[in-house]
C-alpha cells in the first residue's frame, strides 16, 4: 500500500515485530515485504528463501471431535508433532481434501502443543469442516525465519535484504525493483545485461548468489540483469521475486 505510515524505517532492523509479516511496502526505489531473519544472520545483497516447510502440518486429518462450522474463526487440529506457540502466526491453513477443500485461511495465532490445538483465524470458515473427514495442511508465513538461499532450493525465494540483519530480527526484504545482488558465473557463463537470473545452482555455486538462467533451469527466475560486475561481486538486477 502506497503512502501509508510504517512503524519500522525501511533501512533499519528491529528486535521487535512492528508490522504483520509479509506486509507489502511500495516505494520509488522498489517493493519490500516485512520479514524476519531465521537462525543465521543475513548479509545485504544476498538472496534469501523462505523457511523449510514443517512436516508436522501436512495432510493431517481432523479427528472425530474436531470440526468447524461456517462463520467460525477457529478450528481445532492435531499436528503431526509438537509445535511452539504462534509458530504459524501470519501463516496459512488450507483444506487439501474432502469437505471444505480448496479453501485457504490466514492464521492469527495458536497455543503450543500437539493434540487438539486451536488455530485462531483472521478469516471466517466459508465451508464447514467435517470431523474425521476434512484434511488440512498449514505453512508458516513465507517471510518468517528466512535464510540465505541455498544452492539447492528447499523453499521459495523470499527476497534480497537491503541491509545486514541479525538473527531473528525483523526487516524489510526487497522483492521488486533495482537491487544489488551477489553474482556468480554459472554453467551458462557470465551474466549479460537484459538476461534473466536464477538462484545460483551450477559450477560450484555460492549460497545467496544469482547466475544467468540457462535452457535447462527449472527453478524460478528472480530478476533481469541491469548491470554486471565480475564473478563474486555485486551487480544490479531488476528484482522480481515470484508471487509479488
Amino acid at each position: 500500500m502506497k503512502n501509508r505510515a510504517y512503524a519500522q524505517p525501511l533501512f533499519k532492523q528491529s528486535v521487535n515485530q512492528m508490522e504483520e509479516l509479509d506486509t507489502i511496502r511500495e516505494e520509488i526505489c522498489g517493493v519490500f515485504a516485512y520479514s524476519q531473519a531465521g537462525a543465521v544472520a543475513l548479509a545485504a545483497g544476498k538472496l534469501t528463501q523462505g523457511a523449510i516447510p514443517s512436516a508436522n502440518a501436512n495432510n493431517e486429518a481432523l479427528s472425530s471431535t474436531q470440526s468447524a462450522a461456517i462463520g467460525a474463526y477457529e478450528v481445532t487440529v492435531t499436528f503431526g508433532g509438537a509445535v511452539t506457540v504462534d509458530f504459524y502466526k501470519d501463516g496459512y491453513v488450507w483444506v487439501n481434501d474432502a469437505a471444505g477443500e480448496g479453501h485457504r485461511y490466514r492464521i492469527k495465532g495458536h497455543a503450543a502443543g500437539t493434540t487438539d490445538v486451536t488455530l485462531y483465524l483472521k478469516d471466517p470458515i466459508r465451508v464447514a469442516l467435517v470431523a474425521s473427514t476434512s484434511e488440512w495442511s498449514a505453512i508458516e508465513n513465507r517471510q518468517k525465519l528466512v535464510l540465505v538461499c541455498p544452492t539447492t532450493l528447499t523453499g521459495a525465494p523470499a527476497g534480497v535484504p537491503p541491509i545486514a540483519v541479525d538473527i531473528n530480527y525483523y526487516f524489510w526484504n526487497q522483492v521488486k525493483g533495482p537491487a544489488a545482488v551477489l553474482f556468480h558465473t554459472g554453467s551458462s557463463g557470465a551474466a549479460a545485461i537484459g538476461n534473466q537470473v536464477v538462484p545460483a545452482n551450477s559450477n560450484t555455486p555460492v549460497p545467496g548468489a544469482v547466475e544467468e538462467a540457462d535452457g535447462g533451469d527449472i527453478i524460478p527466475c528472480v530478476g533481469t540483469v541491469l548491470s554486471v560486475n565480475v564473478n563474486t561481486e555485486y551487480g544490479l538486477i531488476a528484482l522480481a521475486i515470484p508471487g509479488y
